[in-house]
């Protein structure tokens, strides 16, 4: 799985493993945070959260441009500096007024601006180091090993996040203070970023792009019109189609948080609480890759052997984790954002194993019919959250319950776990495929502009997750689900009818 990759792929991941990281983090308690520091309705901080992510996601198309004209690696970094000095204002407590309000818009301003200056960038650099022929064939695994990394960074973020506020609350700092030390911890992760950015550039400097001064970029495109034409069809029908993805997707920090803090049971004891504990996940994902490492038919004995006895001490680390439980295990919401990213790094190596054996056989399904069946998946999950949802109060009704110390209708919180491992099964079918599809299908002169197209899609995806918090209320919890049912089917079909087209540009 790792063999044969370019060496410039792990720092570059390593290097946005940490600045994801602090970006999970912030988001895995914003909406919380919203809610409670400035007293916002559901619908109000849905707006907050929804246009926020959708800077994150519109900027790139600003940094692609200018990472055209200037360099990618220009952009990258400052793009971290500009990201540093709005998490560090946002770490700034400073109540719940008209300051502290303006304040962190503007905070939210300079961190989207300084994602869209790295974000994209760093990908195409990822993208470009596969322009070789000699890792050409691995580009699709690449990504997928690049987007595992991302989610390394998010899977020990919601645990950060609740330990952080924890600690600041045993401190004396109020509840709502105290989430400003979540925040503080991007800042951190920053300054870890960089750091590797800068230890291994040696390894990817080559892809940085930028010209001398004076001197005009050099950019070799063979393309003709009508190919270039058919290309960027192909690209845009593509964005279309992620808009509605990520619109579901993204949920989790929205509605499937609420739905978590509001209808999922508080505590859980035995083995049912092992999986609220991050580092038990840790065991299964290692568990995972030394079952990868046995069956490797490349593999020495000796390699065999020695994933033998990292898979014994794993499983021995699980037992007492179990044997020493005592009592209950508080849940709290945040915590289930950590299961997608958990998901993403145990399945990406079968997802490669899978799709690997598929082109030996000449038989793996396109990026774009990834996509397809992405949305599918997607669609599957929130299936699951109607059925889960039938016969609960609406969200009002259970507010107003809580109140009056009236009994809440709550369900096991295994829905939810059960969700995220077949919405994640949806974003590894899309998302990797789909910043592949990018690289490999944009025409040399846009690449930049293209890659930040890829986020604008997902900009006006994210924007659109404010649905979610308008319909939060008097609406039964099923028919808000069925929304986002809908939407990924229709995607999904709107998806199949036009495969040949998207099939014919990636085959040029």
């Amino acid at each position: 799985m790792f063999k044969n990759q370019p060496k410039g792929l792990f720092a570059l991941a390593l290097a946005n493993t940490g600045e994801r990281f602090g970006y999970y983090t912030m988001i895995a308690v914003f909406a919380l945070f919203l809610r409670a520091n400035f007293g916002l309705e559901a619908g109000t901080a849905g707006f907050i959260y929804s246009t926020f992510l959708m800077l994150v996601y519109f900027f790139p198309l600003i940094g692609g441009i200018l990472a055209d004209k200037f360099g990618f690696g220009k952009m990258v970094t400052t793009g971290i500096f500009v990201m540093f000095a709005g998490y560090l204002l946002l770490s700034v407590p400073l109540g719940s007024g008209n300051v502290a309000l303006v304040a962190m818009l503007a905070a939210l301003l300079l961190i989207g601006f300084g994602t869209g200056l790295f974000k994209g960038n760093l990908q195409v650099m990822v993208g470009d180091l596969y322009n070789d022929p000699l890792y050409a064939a691995k580009r699709d695994s690449g990504f997928s090993l690049f987007y595992m990394a991302i989610n390394l960074g998010a899977l020990f973020a919601p645990t950060a996040a609740i330990k952080i506020r924890e600690w600041a609350i045993t401190l004396g700092f109020d509840g709502n203070a105290a989430y400003h030390f979540s925040f503080a911890v991007a800042c951190v992760s920053l300054i870890v970023s960089i750091g590797i950015y800068y230890a291994f550039r040696s390894w990817f400097k080559h892809v940085e792009g930028g010209h001398a001064k004076g001197e005009k970029a050099q950019v070799v495109d063979t393309l003709t019109p009508e190919q270039t034409k058919k290309r960027m069809v192909a690209l845009f029908l593509v964005f279309a189609v992620v808009i509605f993805f990520w619109m579901s997707f993204h949920q989790n920090g929205l509605t499937l948080t609420y739905f978590a803090n509001e209808f999922t049971e508080r505590s859980a004891s035995g083995l049912a609480s092992m999986p609220f504990n991050v580092w038990n996940l840790v065991a299964v994902i290692i568990i995972v890759y030394a079952l990868f490492s046995i069956f490797d038919k490349e593999a020495s004995k000796r390699g065999k052997w020695i994933g033998v006895a990292v898979v014994a001490l794993a499983c021995a680390y699980l037992v007492w984790q179990y044997e020493r439980l005592t009592g209950s295990v508080e849940i709290s919401a945040p915590i289930f954002q950590h299961f997608n990213p958990f998901y993403v790094v145990a399945l990406t190596p079968v997802s490669m194993a899978i799709f690997g054996a598929l082109a030996s056989k000449g038989k793996e399904p396109s990026a774009p019919r990834k996509i397809a069946y992405g949305m599918l998946v997607a669609a599957i999950a929130f299936g699951l959250m109607v059925f889960a949802s039938i016969g609960l109060n609406t969200p009002d009704v259970q507010a107003a319950a809580r109140e009056a110390g009236m009994p809440e209708t709550l369900v096991s919180p295994y829905w939810l776990i059960t969700v995220y491992l077949v919405l994640t099964f949806g974003e590894l079918l899309l998302s990797p495929m789909g910043i592949s599809f990018v690289s490999k299908v944009a025409p040399p002169k846009y690449k930049g502009m293209m890659m930040g197209m890829w986020f604008v899609a997902t900009a006006l995806g994210n924007f659109l997750v404010q649905v979610g918090g308008h319909l939060w209320g008097s609406i039964p919890l099923w028919v808000v689900w069925t929304v986002f049912l809908g939407v990924c089917v229709v995607s999904a079909i709107f998806m199949f009818a036009m495969m040949k087209k998207l099939e014919a540009a990636t085959a040029e």
